[in-house]
């Protein structure tokens, strides 16, 4: 059976423009939160004006762009021209994964315009690239990235398309900010993930897009394919996560049936809420995985929203690639029941598949599995 292999990849976030660019800044311990100004309440991870406004550049971008879309095309377009796919053909699928969108137009829009509407910003985002094929929307709370990419596997191993772009992109606004204010869910200082004394999460923005094949010639990553995936739903809260972890874990076992493989290493989650980290280390210990090594990237980006799971999937797309585990920045005391193996600090480490997570609002859950 063929492999369904990666052709391109980019990152944009506060630590950078590019894959390469984010992947060092990580290994180098960057974080890109910080205090926005004198008198913020909590520290954001935001994209540099001033330099996206020089990256758009020369893009040929009609002014009617909102700044959302606009990072998406920038996103998609570093990613194609690493790519020999023709992003033109009827072969060819994008998939837009967000949480939010353009939400941000409400706050300077009374009425709301067609603009706000997620189809919207595919469908310009796909007629600047003049694809052939009506785009498609995921918008799945914070799984929604993760679960793009199940959705591309399955629609490459159906034969409906030879190449997928995935991309995965969502902005900070004052409605976003206000929402997790509202829930005491943003921490005042750099989140921690799976610690004792975490207190909440941190917000970020950013984009992520992969670019999924068929066509093998060209594969990154070694020739890492994407093997399995699947979500489910556990119905337990509009907000709150499940205090079983049966949901992730149904979700997890699903994929590792489909893979036939068990894996090296876990992305998780890890968005530091009290009940987010318990839940993510009962699914992983009911799915057998106390001992795979698990880390969380949320203390280097923030929690990304709809971007988090595929910025996070390639981070240790490269990690296993160069076989290197990233440390979970911030943590310093182990901080939930069940015991796994989290790594808190980057080591060298070779393995040769791993397990990205994520679960979100409404209950939602999504694994996708990747090997080389």
């Amino acid at each position: 059976m063929q492999k369904i292999t990666i052709s391109g990849s980019n990152i944009i976030s506060s630590l950078g423009f590019t894959s390469e660019e984010n992947f060092q800044n990580v290994l180098s311990g960057q974080s890109g939160l910080k205090f926005q100004s004198k008198d913020a309440p909590q520290p954001l991870s935001k994209i540099d004006a001033e330099i996206f406004q020089e990256q758009i550049m020369g893009l040929g971008l009609s002014k009617k762009l909102t700044r959302f879309e606009k990072l998406c095309i920038l996103s998609i377009n570093d990613a194609v021209s690493q790519s020999s796919i023709d992003i033109k053909s009827e072969d060819c699928l994008i998939i837009l994964a967000t949480t939010k969108g353009n939400i941000g137009l409400l706050e300077t829009n009374n009425e709301r315009s067609k603009a706000i509407h997620l189809w919207e910003s595919a469908g310009k985002i796909a007629a600047y690239f003049h694809a052939s094929n009506k785009p498609l929307v995921i918008s799945n709370a914070c799984v929604s990235s993760v679960l793009a990419q199940v959705v591309a596997m399955r629609m490459l191993k159906s034969k409906q398309y030879k190449n997928i772009v995935v991309c995965g992109a969502d902005l900070i606004s004052d409605f976003i900010i206000s929402g997790f204010q509202s829930f005491k869910a943003l921490s005042p200082l750099p989140c921690k993930p799976f610690d004792l004394n975490r207190n909440g999460l941190s917000l970020g923005e950013g984009a992520g897009t992969l670019i999924f094949t068929n066509e093998n010639s060209k594969a990154l990553f070694g020739g890492a394919a994407v093997l399995a995936g699947a979500s489910s739903n556990d119905a337990n809260h509009i907000s709150g996560p499940s205090r079983t972890g049966d949901g992730l874990a149904n979700a997890i076992l699903s994929t590792l049936n489909q893979s036939k493989i068990h894996p090296g290493f876990i992305s998780a989650h890890g968005t530091a809420t009290p009940y987010n980290d318990e839940m993510e280390a009962k699914a992983i210990a009911l799915s057998g995985l106390q001992e795979v090594p698990v880390n969380s990237l949320k203390s280097f980006f923030g929690h990304t929203l709809g971007a988090a799971g595929i910025i996070e999937t390639i981070i240790t797309l490269f990690a296993m690639d160069k076989s290197i585990a990233i440390g979970t920045l911030g943590h310093e005391e182990y901080g939930v029941s069940e015991k796994i193996n989290l790594i808190s600090k980057t080591v060298d480490l070779q393995f040769n598949s791993f397990l990205k997570i994520a679960s979100g609002f409404g209950g939602c859950n999504a694994a996708i599995f990747y090997s080389k």
